[in-house]
């Protein structure tokens, strides 16, 4: 396991947020994590850093990340098994090489495997809860590893069982396909990979949507209609490709793309009686 001091996490959130936090660890296997929590020390846990937004300059607090470890992936038969900070990009390649189809919505989606899962991540092709076969998750009220299947956890619209329940840590998940046809496998990717460039500000570092759409509403027009495309704060802009993201365009910091957040919700709130739920994780 490799641990770091006053360890500098600007790349290792997708809004390339300056931030600093007291210590990092980067544990390698199931027994570093069980480690990490039996020292009855408190952590905060990131993935790969999308879907994340970083509050704060610096955090006097210890930090356990899942990225660029803990990330084997394995296949047996049509079942793919990931270690939570394996990408769904590297799940969904592994899928295509061995022409396993499913996961194609998967390709080219910024995340970890545990974060995908916590969230339902998901595109209009498809979401983590269609294809996850079961979890494996250390359960810090007893210190037990247990193991779940798809339907006992509770996902719904970028929801799981994991957003409500903040003492299990994923560290496992195993994805259920069917065989198919790699030519095939490559060109749906491809083409998903395609409609997402054409339509998201991949430009700018960003970190994907900012709200959960509200029933019968899009975020996007929404903001559209109110001429908020393109206003900033500080180093933060409502996309000029895409409302419904924001972007760091000149160093912005947390403060100003929450402010950001704040001063879109209040308008929506005026206009359309909408209260805009935020998608990505603040810390």
């Amino acid at each position: 396991m490799r641990v770091y001091k006053d360890f500098d996490l600007t790349n290792y959130n997708s809004y390339r947020l300056k931030s600093k936090c007291k210590t990092a660890y980067f544990p390698e296997s199931e027994d570093d994590v069980v480690a990490l929590y039996k020292s009855n020390k408190s952590y905060i846990l990131i993935g790969s850093g999308h879907n994340l937004i970083l509050s704060k300059k610096y955090y006097d607090a210890d930090f356990i990340i899942f990225n660029g470890n803990f990330n084997e992936v394995g296949r047996k038969l049509n079942v793919i098994s990931a270690e939570a900070g394996a990408t769904i990009l590297k799940v969904s390649e592994t899928a295509e090489e061995h022409a396993l189809t499913g996961l194609e919505f998967f390709y080219d989606i910024p995340s970890s495997v545990g974060g995908a899962v916590v969230m339902n991540a998901g595109t209009k092709e498809g979401e983590t809860k269609h294809i996850l076969k079961k979890v494996r998750y250390l359960d810090l009220s007893d210190m037990v590893i247990k193991e779940k299947h798809n339907k006992d956890l509770e996902f719904e619209y970028r929801n799981s069982m994991f957003q409500k329940q903040k003492d299990k840590i994923i560290l496992k998940a195993w994805f259920q396909l069917t065989e198919g046809d790699s030519k095939n496998i490559r060109k749906i990717m491809d083409e998903s990979k395609a409609r997402r460039w054409s339509k998201q500000p991949r430009e700018y570092p960003n970190s994907g949507s900012v709200f959960k759409r509200p029933p019968g509403k899009f975020v996007g027009p929404m903001l559209d209609e109110l001429g908020l495309k393109g206003y900033t704060i500080g180093g933060a802009q409502v996309s000029k490709k895409h409302s419904g993201f924001i972007v760091n365009i000149d160093n912005a910091t947390g403060e100003d793309i929450l402010n950001l957040i704040k001063h879109i919700q209040k308008k929506v709130k005026e206009r359309f009686n909408i209260n805009l739920k935020v998608e990505q994780r603040i810390i």
